[in-house]
């Protein structure tokens, strides 16, 4: 027997883990397990719904982490298809909720929405619940001082460059995560080099272009750094975006190598500039003030 969570969870953001705690708190109190029933890939991928656009906050390796890090007993992924799109909500308790993961108490979310139906108000979706013979429980919206707290908020945050305001939506700090390729190694002449990034997930969302002081884990360490996001409009050629890290008091050769980096502030935004003696003078300013702010992180 279990107690589920459904949804996509992008971020797993604090409106999510409000969502999260009410299903661990119902679980332990029903003496059942915890589960989150999620789906893989996006909806918007599969339905074509403005797919270009779409950026994602979480890998699901990442959203998997992170929910079994709250508390949660299981998590368990359903393929997205179409033809999964347009099972009605009592079609999904059913088949998937009841049948597969035994699940007798359905936490629902302010905002949550089950199957292919259009309900006019929550009440109908928590009616379709129990008729299936599962126990609906409604969690109440999560807002700061600001307004409620979305996926689509954060993703609007981050695309402007707004980490910190991000982090306060998240409840942790904004990361990436990709693997050491070579660059151009220009950094690397005048005293800075810098780890290039290629991103596991290609979908993942990447801040706005600019400066940004992060830390940095690689090699079973963690680092000061600055990142630069961007397309190297002093040294760039042919106009590729770049993820770029110079990391502070560290010289190892760690191509081919796991990196991690998360967002604590932005900087600057990216400049072009005259020489590359004067590059250089602005990453020395750079690296000072990213200094100053990660020593109170």
């Amino acid at each position: 027997m279990a107690v589920a969570a459904t949804g996509f969870f992008d971020g797993v953001h604090l409106g999510h883990r409000q969502v999260l705690g009410r299903l661990c708190e119902e679980a332990r109190a029903r003496g059942e397990e915890s589960v989150v029933v999620t789906f893989w890939p996006h909806p918007r991928s599969v339905l074509q719904q403005d797919a270009d656009r779409l950026r994602l906050l979480t890998t699901l390796q990442e959203k998997r982490a992170r929910c079994l890090d709250y508390g949660v007993d299981r998590f368990e992924v359903l393929p997205f298809s179409r033809a999964f799109s347009e099972l009605s909500a009592e079609d999904f308790v059913k088949e998937y909720l009841v049948k597969r993961f035994g699940v007798t108490t359905l936490i629902i979310g302010y905002d949550h929405r089950l199957g292919h139906d259009r309900f006019d108000n929550p009440e109908q979706m928590m009616e379709v619940v129990s008729r299936c013979g599962v126990t609906p429980v409604r969690v109440e919206e999560y807002a700061t001082d600001k307004g409620s707290v979305s996926s689509t908020m954060i993703r609007n945050a981050l695309f402007d460059g707004e980490v910190i305001c991000a982090e306060q939506m998240l409840g942790y700090r904004y990361e990436l995560c990709g693997v050491v390729v070579a660059g151009n190694r220009i950094g690397r002449t005048i005293g800075f080099p810098t780890a290039n990034m290629q991103l596991y997930e290609p979908l993942k969302l990447v801040p706005c272009n600019g400066v940004y002081a992060v830390w940095v884990d690689v090699l079973g360490a963690r680092y000061k750094g600055v990142c630069n996001i961007g397309m190297r409009p002093t040294v760039g050629m042919g106009g590729a975006r770049t993820i770029e890290t110079h990391i502070l008091n560290f010289n190892q050769d760690i191509y081919g190598l796991d990196l991690r980096i998360e967002f604590c502030a932005r900087l600057r935004d990216e400049h072009r500039f005259d020489s590359l003696e004067l590059l250089k003078q602005q990453l020395c300013l750079d690296s000072k003030k990213a200094t100053e702010i990660l020593a109170a992180y």
